[in-house]
């Protein structure tokens, strides 16, 4: 690779370059002006929409950056990444914006540059494995993203939950980093190289030891599981969704996310994929039976995590089972191994992102107003704060997957796909799923609208500056429940994977 070429490609890779001056910028402004935190958040959402400008250039790029002539490239630009890292940008603009409101950060306000730079850090580790096509530059960035996480799950320090929650963030984060290691250095052994288009090259001979590969693709899948929250690699999450700050919670469960998902359909795509026929379906080497395999762990994940949700008496921890649900719900879209699945998860992902980081936003403010995110004290809230609770039922509504929310339309195109691929007993179990999920939904309606509080409760209302940031997540999850087109437009105009 001569110097030309490394400066070509970094013309490709003008978001990271974005992310990562505006995060040295961030720490440089806290340390000359340490009194003047509250400009942080407007130097972050500068860069987050200067960064979201130059991913919207990737849409029209085809590209392998940091490539030579031995050598596919190190990182891929498409328009596949570029839509998993509008969501992260998207994600990343109202967590930095619920952040200035969230009382659970009051008490670290003298570390808020910290707390931004490790934004800041975890959205560079996202885009880096969005765009991965080598598995050491995937398993840096997964450390990258993992070690800023680490910190902010435990950030406030208020009580031993927040502490409990950290620590075994890092002891579950460790030891999936370590096995995934693992299973990146028994590919390497098979194959000599850790290009992930080269492996699938050497992969279509006959020489490769299929027991060993069988082995490393499993470590590497137990990785990324851990950061999709999947079963049985979800052991994580409800106790860290519950001790951490409810902003760095909806990040995890959304933000994170996708860029696990992202890695983890590239990981396929390019790797164990030889062809894609006609009609948009995958044509896999026969050396892994992955949609088996998927199979079994998407009916395992939403299975577990709706009926666990069912016993919860606390919000983030019902919202945190709620998400490896629908992790569950997202892996049906690849279990298809087709474009229209791929499709579907990218159509589910941009509902799931608005109305998830909703409920967790108004979970937010009423932890503000009375100290609490159990669900016993939620009754009566319905008519103590009219607006809020109405916001926090059609979000909830919309992740059960009723209509006329657009939850209705991520869930229906992940039928759609199932149908069409003929998979219909995995279509029932998926649908008997959802209706467990409508129960522990609805039981917390019912707590606000039905079961009187014990106590008098105040009437009260989030400030006006919130209620604006709430409308502007409650309007689209009903508009795009009656008009969606625009939404499936743009996945499929993302579903171009350069190399295929």
């Amino acid at each position: 690779m001569n110097l030309n070429s490394i400066t070509d490609s970094l013309a490709f890779i003008k978001p990271e370059i974005a992310i990562t001056i505006i995060l040295v910028c961030v720490v440089t402004f806290n340390l000359i002006f340490k009194d003047k935190n509250k400009v942080l958040p407007l130097i972050s959402i500068i860069g987050l929409f200067i960064t979201g400008y130059f991913v919207i250039g990737q849409f029209s790029l085809n590209n392998f950056a940091f490539a030579s002539s031995d050598y596919k490239g190190l990182m891929v630009v498409d328009p596949f990444g570029a839509f998993f890292k509008i969501i992260v940008v998207f994600s990343s603009v109202l967590i930095i914006l619920f952040s200035i409101s969230n009382k659970e950060l009051d008490e670290a306000s003298n570390r808020m540059g910290e707390y931004y730079a490790l934004i800041f850090g975890m959205i560079l580790g996202m885009f880096f494995m969005v765009s991965s096509a080598d598995l050491i530059l995937i398993y840096v960035s997964v450390e990258l993203l993992s070690l800023s996480s680490y910190v902010l799950a435990g950030f406030t320090k208020n009580s031993l939950r927040n502490s409990e929650a950290s620590l075994k963030y890092v002891i579950y984060g460790g030891v999936s980093s370590g096995i995934m290691l693992f299973g990146i250095s028994l590919v390497f052994g098979l194959t000599g190289t850790t290009n992930l288009y080269e492996i699938n090259t050497l992969l279509q001979t006959p020489v490769v030891n299929q027991s060993t590969l069988l082995l490393a693709g499993i470590l590497i899948f137990a990785g990324i599981g851990f950061k999709i929250s999947v079963a049985p690699f979800h052991f994580w999450t409800p106790d860290v969704y519950e001790g951490a700050p409810v902003t760095i919670t909806a990040y995890l469960s959304v933000a994170s996310k996708a860029a696990g998902f992202a890695l983890l359909i590239r990981f396929i795509k390019v790797t164990f994929v030889k062809s894609v026929d006609a009609d948009g379906y995958w044509q896999l080497l026969s050396l892994i039976d992955w949609k088996s395999f998927f199979i079994l762990i998407s009916i395992i994940t939403m299975t577990l995590g709706n009926f666990a949700a069912l016993w919860q008496s606390n919000m983030k921890r019902l919202l945190a089972y709620s998400s490896i649900a629908h992790a569950g719900y997202l892996m049906l879209g690849l279990v298809v191994m087709s474009n229209q699945g791929i499709m579907a998860i990218l159509i589910y992902f941009a509902i799931y992102a608005i109305m998830n980081l909703g409920a967790f936003f108004v979970v937010m403010l009423i932890a503000n107003k009375i100290g609490s995110e159990e669900i016993d004290d939620y009754k009566g809230l319905g008519t103590a704060t009219p607006l809020l609770g109405i916001s926090l039922a059609i979000f909830l509504v919309s992740l059960t997957g009723l209509p006329p929310t657009a939850g209705f339309i991520g869930k229906l195109y992940i039928f759609i796909a199932l149908v069409d691929a003929k998979m219909i007993a995995v279509a029932i179990i998926a649908l008997l799923n959802t209706v467990v999920s409508l129960y522990y939904y609805i039981r917390v309606l019912k707590n606000m609208y039905l079961d009187k509080s014990e106590k008098e409760i105040e009437k009260f209302s989030a400030s006006t500056p919130n209620l604006a940031l709430l409308g502007i997540l409650v309007v689209p999850v009903i508009l795009f429940g009656i008009y969606f087109t625009p939404i499936v437009d743009l996945a499929k105009n993302s579903l171009s994977f350069f190399g295929f």
